[in-house]
């Protein structure tokens, strides 16, 4: 059987080609915290040499948020306030504006926006280890010693390509260990900033003018390297060649001299009123920052918030975190739709499992992948939504069980791509993006 939706590109554009199931385009790795600006937008204009078949769809841009170490659902999205106290845990409820529906009192500005979200209490999982559940977020796969995956933002990266001449795949702060390209190539990697927008000193890796270099400064150095430039390709033999990697550091020069892209990742630019409206704590200008850089043009921004590992004290530990994370959740949803983005702007907030039916000894909740929630906003997902049930233990899905791999496809439905869609492995293998998973339609609004 022929492999379907496969392109490559050799190193001269002219070559362009369709292949045969046996084609494969080999590419350098170069590690992602090891690249500058120039050599970043050097592999990314490699894949602009594509024919790109995956269409933008409602979500246009997509804020994928991350809360590592599993956040548990019964002191979030999904509260059993009538379940007995070793499996109801320490805290009251938040109602919502939607009848019947609460929310933990963790989130009690996330209730006010109900309306806004869609929240999925019937997530079935199957891993327990952080980093094999990670990796199945990330990428809708179980974790194989075989081949690594691309993610879900590596993958957006692949088939739609940049726009506005800003990377498409941004990580906020960095880039994480599963929030890779996989076997795709590092051409399609998050561009990791380098900093935390909310601490004193942030600045953007590769992108702000080093100390003492002003504009025009700046610009005299750019000339002189077009005039050296110049000269080498007046003598190299593969004069092409040297134009073309000329091409690459001038998009980094773009970016770094266009004030548009460089206010994009400055968040000193918003109002006090607008940054109010996130928060004061760590997750508060990292969700921030994310909607600069869709409204910018980043296709996607994938941002991770906390450690949600609550295996002791998990009272204390929620009421340390917690609250940052339902104001800058809630502020960036408001914001979404103040602007008029929230329709093409997914907000995907995902962790890696659930946490245990009961309270254990030392007053913490253990693993648990049985049951967990995950809420998204806009994008075209009905808004309002309470997708889903657990039982009234919370340690199994009830109603509507859904596959995190369903999730996934329906999320790239979405956004345009096709999730059968199979992309070229090492060896010659046509891998599909999703396997086996199904669009929920009843998600979508």
């Amino acid at each position: 059987m022929p492999a379907k939706d496969v392109v490559t590109w050799n190193d001269d554009p002219a070559h362009f080609q369709k292949p045969g199931r046996r084609d494969f385009l080999r590419v350098g790795v170069v590690g992602a915290l090891g690249l500058t600006l120039g050599d970043y937008l050097k592999l990314q204009a490699r894949a602009d040499i594509k024919f790109y078949e995956s269409k933008e769809g409602q979500a246009k841009n997509v804020i994928q948020i991350y809360l590592p170490g599993g956040m548990a659902h019964q002191e979030s999205w999904d509260p059993k306030p009538e379940a007995p106290l070793e499996y109801r845990g320490p805290f009251t409820v938040a109602k919502t504006k939607l009848k019947g529906v609460v929310f933990n009192e963790n989130f009690s500005n996330l209730a006010q926006i109900a309306d806004k979200l869609t929240v999925i209490r019937s997530i079935a999982g199957k891993e327990a280890d952080h980093g094999r559940a990670t990796y199945t977020m990330y990428t809708g796969y179980r974790k194989s010693p075989a081949i690594e995956h691309p993610s879900l933002g590596a993958v957006v990266s692949h088939e739609l390509g940049p726009r506005k001449n800003m990377p498409p795949y941004v990580a906020v702060p960095n880039a994480t260990e599963y929030g890779g390209t996989g076997y795709l190539g590092s051409q399609f990697g998050p561009f990791g900033i380098g900093s935390d927008p909310g601490r004193q000193g942030y600045q953007v890796r590769d992108l702000m003018l080093p100390p003492g270099v002003d504009d025009q400064r700046f610009g005299k150095r750019q000339r002189i390297r077009q005039v050296v430039d110049t000269h080498f390709r007046t003598i190299a033999a593969k004069a092409e060649a040297l134009g073309a990697m000329d091409e690459f550091y001038q998009r980094a020069y773009a970016m770094i001299s266009s004030p548009a892209a460089r206010e994009a990742f400055d968040i000193n630019q918003e109002t006090s009123d607008t940054r109010a409206k996130y928060g004061p704590s760590e997750a508060g200008p990292r969700f921030l920052l994310a909607r600069r850089l869709v409204e910018a043009g980043v296709r996607f921004v994938t941002v991770s918030y906390g450690g949600w590992d609550h295996h002791a004290g998990i009272e204390n530990a929620m009421r340390r975190q917690a609250p940052g994370l339902d104001q800058a959740l809630a502020g960036l949803v408001r914001d979404l739709d103040d602007r008029g983005m929230l329709e093409s702007t997914l907000v995907l907030v995902t962790s890696e499992f659930g946490r245990t039916p009961k309270v254990n000894a030392t007053a913490g909740r253990d693993h648990y992948p049985r049951v967990f929630s995950v809420a998204l906003a806009g994008g075209g997902f009905k808004q309002g939504l309470v997708y889903g049930s657990s039982n009234s233990t919370a340690s199994e899905p009830e109603e509507n069980p859904i596959r995190v791999e369903d999730v996934l496809t329906t999320v790239y439905h979405q956004i345009g791509i096709n999730a059968d869609k199979e992309l070229m492995a090492p060896g010659a293998r046509p891998i599909e993006i999703i396997d086996g998973g199904e669009v929920v339609k009843d998600l979508i609004g």
